[in-house]
């Protein structure tokens, strides 16, 4: 991710809770939010599979936007296995990179979905109704899982928040006093 766009990101997390907000519940997301992200993200890339591969069979030179989706998803297999055995690591690096990576394939199905609309309208110049139809199909099934995966990063993005402001929190109460802000020093 650009230096720019990253520096944006957290703009936006630390400027997007309401005021009163900054004084309020201030927990790391537990293992169970983490699950039941991980369990949605899986249910996403169950859906979007077959959108690749129908992207891979019915594109002209759509071969290479779906190598680089099936990356994406093979990266947030990979992340969603690891934080199924240690779903803490997602409080960290990870969880970043995870909502990034649910991003890339929010918007790669975009993508995906705008590309077979402009080969729907070249089929329906050309006059083959038939394989317009099908990159109508292509289109409607992208745009509905790229919806489905937004709605998925949205719950990272909440959590990934989550863990920002827990954290803050805790450098706070350690700069303030550093006997009650650690954890491993409360009496």
């Amino acid at each position: 991710m650009p230096p720019l766009r990253l520096a944006l990101v957290f703009l936006f997390i630390a400027g997007s809770a309401p005021p009163g907000h900054a004084q309020g519940n201030k927990t790391f997301p537990t293992n169970n939010e983490i699950q039941l992200l991980l369990t949605q993200t899986d249910r996403a890339i169950q859906r979007y599979m077959p959108v690749i591969d129908e992207e891979l069979r019915m594109s002209n030179g759509g071969a290479e936007a779906a190598i680089t989706d099936r990356k994406v998803v093979q990266a947030l297999e990979t992340a969603a296995k690891a934080l199924k055995t240690h779903p803490q690591m997602f409080n960290g690096p990870l969880g970043f990179t995870f909502f990034e990576w649910l991003d890339d394939a929010s918007r790669n199905a975009a993508l995906c979905a705008s590309a077979a609309n402009t080969e729907a309208a070249k089929y329906l110049m050309a006059g083959d109704t038939s394989k317009a139809d099908e990159m109508i199909h292509l289109s409607q099934s992208s745009t509905d899982v790229s919806t489905l995966i937004y709605t998925v990063s949205e719950n990272a993005g909440s959590l990934y928040e989550r863990y920002l402001k827990a954290e803050e929190s805790v450098v706070q109460r350690c700069a303030d006093d550093p006997k009650k802000g650690s954890p491993a020093k409360k009496q």
